[in-house]
């Protein structure tokens, strides 16, 4: 009798489950993967070869992954907070010594199934890491220097060791998502005034300790027609396939700028540049809504969330999400430098799309088990 009753009971909490998931999120993260692939397709000259297959198998098993991480408890994702974060930051390590070197950077460990990028993992797990840091905290010891010291620690170490790889870009958009987390715990907005302000008195010397193609990139920035069969090239390239796409697009598998293949590394930062032309600004607009409604969705969880742990972590997710897919636009349309900041989802690679789909799993997490209290 005892064992009918449990087994009612786990299948009543299992249905349960099902029932608190937010379907608006899942449908948005499905729509945007039918979109990558068929992009991704298109990429691929309108054949099945080699990038459409392995982001296929990579969107199966990174969205069933997420499927799994939703359910879950929230409680989990909190107790490994901080370990996730050591792990990540091990795994950091290992690649400074060890890591695959491709393209003059040393990014990647070899897992033999995949390249593995920890400083994309980062990305996440430092927004994990800060929510439960700032979890218990009174409001009144939020802005102590010893908070503020030890939060700019968590951001700094990471951006330190990707920074070395070297990898500039990637290592500003960890430090967003750290930020995120400290803007949305309650720092009080003097203090990112007073780092914003230092940021810009320091922009001559940080610019003198950058390396020749970064330099190189800020100048393209400023002036892409300097060099157009150069370092400018790759800039004014997207902006003509951006600009030719027009109202409604060349249509699928028409965008001539990427078939004559004047546009490079189509399938990675610059794939919205494909998506642009291919389906013009309406398209666009379009995969905007679904992109904003994504992040809409995120905060709606966040706010019917009891825990602060993990609303702190909804709320930042959305942000950083926000920001990465602000920076990616604006670097392809010639609004930013080029910083190596890829498409959330739909940019070809599996570490970027892994981070993500495990931000998007413990933000399901956190829906799913929305009355979960963390004393």
């Amino acid at each position: 009798m005892y064992q009918h009753s449990r087994l009612n009971t786990n299948r009543f909490g299992f249905i349960q489950k099902f029932k608190n998931f937010d379907y608006i999120l899942l449908a948005c993260i499905l729509m945007l993967g039918f979109i990558s692939l068929t992009t991704m397709y298109s990429t691929d000259g309108g054949k099945i070869l080699f990038h459409t297959k392995s982001h296929f198998m990579k969107l199966i098993v990174f969205t069933l992954m997420m499927l799994i991480i939703s359910f879950i408890n929230i409680k989990f994702w909190f107790f490994i907070g901080y370990l996730s974060y050591l792990v990540v930051i091990g795994l950091l390590f290992w690649t400074y010594f060890f890591g695959v070197t491709s393209s003059g950077s040393q990014r990647w460990i070899d897992l033999y199934f995949i390249n593995l990028q920890p400083s994309e993992l980062m990305k996440i797990f430092i927004i994990l890491c800060l929510a439960k840091y700032f979890h218990r905290m009174k409001l009144e010891n939020v802005n102590s220097i010893y908070t503020i010291l030890t939060s700019l620690i968590i951001i700094l170490l990471p951006m330190g060791l990707v920074i070395v790889q070297p990898d500039l870009g990637t290592s500003l958009l960890i430090a967003i998502s750290g930020i995120a987390v400290l803007w949305f715990a309650g720092i009080n907005y003097k203090y990112f005034i007073y780092t914003m302000l230092g940021f810009i008195i320091s922009m001559p010397f940080i610019i003198a300790f950058l390396k020749p193609y970064q330099k190189l990139r800020v100048l393209t920035f400023l002036n892409p027609d300097r060099d157009p069969l150069g370092a400018g090239y790759q800039i004014i390239q997207s902006k003509i396939a951006v600009g030719s796409g027009g109202i409604f697009g060349k249509g699928f598998l028409k965008g001539t700028q990427s078939y004559l293949e004047f546009l490079p590394e189509k399938h990675t930062d610059f794939i919205f540049t494909l998506f642009s032309e291919e389906f013009g600004f309406v398209g666009s607009v379009i995969l905007l809504l679904i992109y904003a409604l994504t992040i809409y969705r995120i905060m709606i969880i966040g706010a019917s969330s009891r825990s602060y742990f993990a609303k702190i972590f909804c709320y930042s997710f959305g942000a950083a999400i926000f920001v990465f897919i602000t920076i990616n636009m604006s670097m392809v349309l010639g609004l930013l430098p080029i910083v190596g900041s890829p498409l959330p989802i739909m940019s070809y690679g599996g570490s970027s799309m892994l981070a993500t789909m495990i931000g998007f799993g413990i933000v399901m997490s956190a829906k799913v088990h929305n009355q979960q209290s963390i004393a």
